[in-house]
């Protein structure tokens, strides 16, 4: 097996213990509102505190990762977080609670930026947009193993030992991560020089300070960032509001929700996987411009038609195949986002991917809240989901334009002929 493979799955290790973290806190939220005699608007700012945490560090942690090393930052990172998370075991209120979940944000913020500039310096171009599907897999099969994992740990320990166990599972991670990964490819024990010279050589493993005026100066990063803002209402639906959503809205008892919550997850695997491997294959027919974006679009104008028919929805069958059918479709997706993210920044791709990642968490804490507040005063759990569909077909709309080739690396062709 090639070295960088390895180096792969340790990644993909690390975004399914992430996920599972994030969504610790939406599983086990029925049993924590009731515990704590949380409201749901209270609850919305509880879930936003981790988003808007999340997004204020995005960008100084993808940053650090570019300028110092990822082997450095991640393990850095995933200390935090995990700190934090089993800090959760100790809240006794709101506030508490609500401090705990924005520290846990602080701390996991730059996670997927940094894992980007891993894959930048450790696969060829042409693996690219794979390994960004294996990552969002990995992360798709976290959220799934979710409930099927906390609901009944929860139902035997409490929802407090749940979080600590969940601490010492990621604190075990970084010390994995720290002893076994190498930020330079040709540094790493065992690789053999056909595998450094495919994969870029010394090169692909420097670091170096961000140029920050040419990469803020560029448009298509700032199209994407908001194009991703968009986005990030769908998935931020799935991944504080959904359980919620099924047990307080759509009529599922707990125990359902721990099997049925877990579906769009289990799709979101495969969705990944596939949606790497088309990105990869479509852009070698008609380059990653057109791939890219058609991906993107048609994705997301498919997603946004599903999610008001899911809305609409009464029947519970219904509900799990069009909940698990919107979500994959919005995955298919996210590879080519973040290969599209990678190719504007590129070898800055780790703080490029933090811009486009933070206006994604705004735009999933604007979400998360909003949420809270519209069930509070309404006591619809439909409208707030109509909200979401129109914010997803914006975001389609947005990537349709994005052009991914005029990025940091990018050179106009004499007498300012562009390339198609």
């Amino acid at each position: 097996m090639r070295k960088r493979h390895g180096v792969i799955a340790l990644l993909a290790a690390l975004s399914i213990i992430t996920f599972i973290d994030r969504m610790a806190i939406a599983v086990t939220g029925p049993a924590i509102q009731r515990d704590l005699g949380i409201t749901p608007d209270q609850w919305g700012w509880v879930l936003g505190a981790y988003v808007i945490a999340y997004a204020v560090f995005e960008i100084p942690s993808g940053a650090l990762g570019d300028a110092h090393g990822y082997r450095k930052e991640l393990t850095r990172i995933t200390i935090w977080w995990s700190f934090f998370t089993a800090a959760t075991a100790l809240c006794r209120n709101f506030w508490q609670l609500t401090a705990a979940r924005f520290l846990f944000g602080l701390g996991a913020a730059g996670a997927y930026p940094n894992m980007s500039g891993v894959l930048y310096r450790w696969l060829p171009a042409r693996e690219r947009a794979r390994g960004q599907g294996v990552i969002w897999a990995a992360s798709r099969f976290g959220g799934a193993l979710a409930p099927l994992l906390l609901v009944p740990l929860q139902a035997t320990l409490g929802w407090r030992a749940t979080f600590a166990i969940l601490g010492l599972i990621g604190l075990t991670w970084a010390i994995a991560w720290r002893s076994r990964f190498h930020d330079r490819p040709a540094d790493h024990p065992g690789i053999g020089a056909d595998e450094v010279a495919d994969i870029g050589g010394d090169e692909a493993g420097g670091h170096a300070g961000t140029p920050w005026r040419r990469l803020l100066g560029l448009p298509q990063l700032w199209l994407i960032a908001l194009a991703y803002c968009f986005y990030a209402f769908g998935s931020w639906f799935f991944f504080n509001w959904f359980p919620t959503w099924l047990v307080k809205g759509a009529g599922f008892s707990v125990a359902e929700m721990g099997l049925y919550g877990s579906i769009p997850f289990l799709l979101g695997v495969v969705a990944n996987l596939a949606g790497g491997v088309l990105c990869d294959r479509l852009a070698a027919r008609i380059g990653i411009r057109n791939a890219y974006r058609l991906i993107a679009s048609s994705c997301l104008t498919i997603t946004a038609v599903l999610l008001v028919m899911l809305s609409l929805a009464s029947g519970k069958l219904a509900i799990v195949v069009l909940a698990g059918a919107a979500f994959a479709v919005m995955d298919l997706m996210l590879p080519a986002a973040w290969a599209m993210c990678m190719a504007i920044g590129g070898r800055y791709g780790g703080t490029a991917s933090g811009v486009m990642n933070t206006a994604g968490n705004l735009g999933g804490f604007v979400c998360t809240v909003a949420i809270g507040y519209i069930i509070a005063g309404t006591g619809d759990y439909s409208l707030p989901l109509q909200g979401v569909a129109l914010m997803v077909l914006i975001s389609a709309g947005l990537f349709g334009v994005i052009d991914c080739t005029k990025g940091l690396d990018h050179k106009p062709a004499p007498g300012g002929i562009q390339p198609v």
